[in-house]
C-alpha cells in the first residue's frame, strides 16, 4: 500500500534532480537524507516516462539549457550525474569542454550557483579520473600568450597533465583532469567537496561498474536558515516564482528502505544455483540475498539475432525493484529499456559512497546532522 502525506506537514528536504535517468541517484540522496524529490530535469523522453512514473508529482523541468534558475524553486540537495559520454574511458575522452555533452557540467554548476543548495551530490563515470578539462579563457586572461597549445590537448600532453600530482593548475585554460575540474567549480563556488571510486562490487553486486561519487556542502554558514534533519518552516514560503515545485510529496511512492551492502557477503551458492550460474553462482547468489530477488533469466533467446541481455535481468543487477523500467504500462521497448539501465546509477552502491563521504566533513552541522539521519535511519 502506498503511504499518503501533505506537503505542508513534510518538512523532510527538499531534492532537485538533473541528468535523472531512472531515478537511481535519487533512490539513494532520499534514503540517506530523509528527503523527497520535488522536480527533476531529463531530456530523454522514454526515460523521463520512467522517472514521472515513479515521482508523479515531481515536474520535469526539461532541457537544463534552457531552464530559467530563478524561477525554479530553491531545494536543499540538489544531485546529477552529468553526461559521461566524452569522460568515459569507453568513448573518445574529447574531454570536459565547452561544446561536448560532458561539458554540460557547466550547466549544473550554474544551477548551484543560483539555487545555494545545502549539499550537492554528483555521480559519473572512472573516466573523470584521467579526462581532460579544456577550461574556456576568462574576457582579457593572457592564457593564450602563455599557452598557444591549450585547445583540446594531444596524447603528449595528456601525458605531462599535473606531473605534480598536487597542483591543478591556476589558468583557466590550463589542461587538467575532469575531476579537479568539477571539484575547483566547486570551490568556486564555495562548496567543500569530498570525492570516493567505489565499485558496485564493493558492496556485493556481481559486476565491477565502477563510479565516481562527489558530495559537497555549502561552506557559507546555512544562510536561509535550513539545517538537515531538522524542519524549515512553511514550505510555502520557498515556492519559486514559476512555482515549478511539486504541491505533494513523493511520498505516495513505496519507500522501502535500501537493503545494506552487507547482507549476504558470505553466501554460498546452493547445487541449484550453481548447476545454473557455473563460476558466477556465488556472486549470483549473495546478490539475491541483498536483493531480497531471485535473479531473472539473463537472456531473451532469439533464432535469427541470437541472445540479448534481457532487460529484467539488467533491471536486477542495478538493485532495482522489479518492473522499475520493465514495467510494460511504461511502454519502452526492450532497446530502451537497456539504454535507460546501462546509462543509470545502482541505488545501494550510490547510497553507501554518499554515506562513506558525509563521514569525512567535520563541519560540526555536518556531523549532527548525518548523525540524526542515522539515528532516524
Amino acid at each position: 500500500m502506498r503511504e499518503t502525506s501533505n506537503e505542508r506537514d513534510d518538512h523532510r528536504l527538499r531534492v532537485g534532480s538533473l541528468f535523472s535517468g531512472y531515478g537511481g541517484l535519487d533512490l539513494a540522496v532520499e534514503q540517506v537524507f530523509d528527503a523527497r524529490t520535488v522536480w527533476f530535469s531529463e531530456i530523454n523522453e522514454p526515460v523521463a516516462r520512467v522517472f514521472a512514473h515513479h515521482w508523479p508529482h515531481a515536474p520535469n523541468l526539461g532541457d537544463i539549457t534552457t531552464i530559467d534558475w530563478s524561477t525554479v524553486a530553491p531545494v536543499d540537495v540538489l544531485c546529477g550525474g552529468f553526461p559521461c559520454q566524452d569522460v568515459s574511458t569507453v568513448g573518445k575522452m574529447a574531454g570536459l569542454a565547452p561544446g561536448t555533452r560532458s561539458g554540460l557540467w557547466a550547466h549544473m554548476a550554474t544551477a548551484i550557483d543560483a539555487l545555494q543548495p545545502e549539499w550537492v551530490v554528483i555521480e559519473n563515470v572512472r573516466g573523470l579520473l584521467s579526462a581532460p578539462a579544456i577550461r574556456p579563457s576568462l574576457e582579457g586572461g593572457d592564457d593564450e600568450r602563455r599557452n598557444p597549445n591549450a585547445a583540446t590537448p594531444c596524447d603528449a600532453t595528456l601525458r605531462s597533465v599535473e606531473p605534480d600530482p598536487w597542483g591543478l593548475g591556476d589558468q583557466p585554460a590550463r589542461p587538467l583532469r575532469a575531476l579537479g575540474a568539477v571539484l575547483g567549480d566547486l570551490a568556486d563556488l564555495r562548496y567543500d567537496a569530498r570525492w570516493i571510486g567505489l565499485p558496485a562490487s564493493a558492496i556485493g553486486a556481481p559486476h565491477p561498474r565502477f563510479r565516481i561519487f562527489i558530495l559537497a556542502h555549502r561552506t557559507v554558514p546555512d544562510p536561509a536558515g535550513l539545517r538537515l534533519g531538522t524542519g524549515r518552516g512553511d514550505a510555502r514560503a520557498r515556492e519559486g516564482a514559476a512555482r515549478h515545485d511539486c504541491v505533494e510529496s513523493s511520498s505516495d511512492r513505496s519507500r522501502k528502505p535500501i537493503r545494506s551492502p552487507l547482507a549476504g557477503s558470505d553466501v554460498r551458492a546452493d547445487r541449484g544455483v550453481l548447476r545454473r550460474w557455473g563460476r558466477f553462482a556465488d556472486a549470483i547468489a549473495r546478490w539475491e540475498r541483498i536483493t531480497g530477488r531471485t535473479a531473472p533469466a539473463p537472456a531473451i533467446l532469439n533464432e535469427s539475432a541470437g541472445p540479448r541481455p534481457a532487460p529484467p535481468f539488467v533491471e536486477w543487477l542495478m538493485g532495482l525493484d522489479a518492473g522499475w523500467v520493465t514495467e510494460p504500462t511504461l511502454g519502452l521497448t526492450h532497446a530502451q529499456q537497456l539504454t535507460a539501465l546501462g546509462n543509470g546509477v545502482l541505488p545501494t552502491q550510490a547510497s553507501a559512497a554518499i554515506r562513506a563521504l558525509s563521514a569525512d566533513h567535520r563541519h560540526t552541522d555536518c556531523d549532527s546532522a548525518f548523525s540524526a539521519g542515522r539515528r532516524r535511519g
